[in-house]
């Protein structure tokens, strides 16, 4: 399987383990990222209507890419079975951010690569403390950004037909449920340090894991990985595997 996702560094995130533990699980996916650190719909559609040369040309996360790349280079230039989308992190919550943008990117998508399978990636909210400079469009309240998002990102689904990835609600069932992750009381927070990224431990792994068992249509199992715990890996398995074939 051949994925090419348009993001951000977010995308970065998803992408860091996605062949590592796809391999692990006997499944070869190359996992191709177009990546502009903190890059909107509006500002995809913006450089592809540009064929600016601004995209990191990431595969299997292989460093950052060098040369920087057009959209047209790539998408052109090669097959994908899977497309995936995204909004910018702190707008992933407004749908007023959204069109025509995300519409105009999929006509484009659907154009280049008309056999491929086009999915929504449904960021995570923020971590209770983070310092991210849009927090505040949340009222800095985690829960309040997670509902808004949950909320967006059902709307825009539905009115585009794309397949959501539900990385967001695994996100916050752990953090929720795993007493491993209850950051508020003393857990592991699942963000780096700038409580937004995904952590380069459990965060990665489990986004990783929601876009595999997506996309393969398969269920998640554990597998030794780094020096991850494997009983709280299992756990990890568990909410993923629920939410994506709930």
């Amino acid at each position: 399987m051949k994925i090419l996702s348009i993001g951000n560094s977010f995308s970065v995130d998803a992408h860091a383990y996605l062949s590592t533990l796809a391999k692990d699980a006997g499944e070869d996916i190359t996992a191709v990222n177009l990546a502009i650190g903190g890059c909107s719909l509006k500002t995809h559609w913006e450089n592809i209507e540009s064929n600016g040369k601004k995209y990191l040309h990431l595969i299997n996360d292989n460093g950052w890419g060098d040369p920087l790349v057009t959209v047209d280079e790539i998408i052109k230039g090669e097959k994908f079975d899977v497309v995936t989308l995204q909004q910018v992190s702190h707008f992933s919550g407004q749908y007023e951010t959204y069109q025509p943008y995300l519409n105009n990117l999929i006509d484009y998508v659907k154009k280049h690569q008309p056999e491929a399978k086009l999915y929504f990636h449904k960021t995570w909210a923020y971590e209770i403390d983070s310092k991210h400079s849009e927090y505040p469009i949340y009222d800095c309240d985690q829960e309040k950004m997670y509902a808004s998002i949950c909320s967006v990102s059902k709307r825009v689904c539905d009115e585009t037909g794309l397949s959501p990835i539900l990385s967001g609600d695994v996100i916050q069932a752990m953090r929720t449920r795993l007493p491993e992750f209850d950051y508020k009381n003393g857990g592991m927070t699942l963000c780096l340090d700038d409580g937004f990224h995904m952590s380069r431990t459990y965060g990665r792994y489990a986004v990783a894991l929601t876009w595999l068992a997506t996309l393969t249509k398969k269920p998640v199992a554990p597998t030794p990985f780094s020096d991850l715990d494997e009983a709280l890996c299992a756990k990890i398995c568990d909410i993923v595997n629920e939410i994506v074939f709930k």
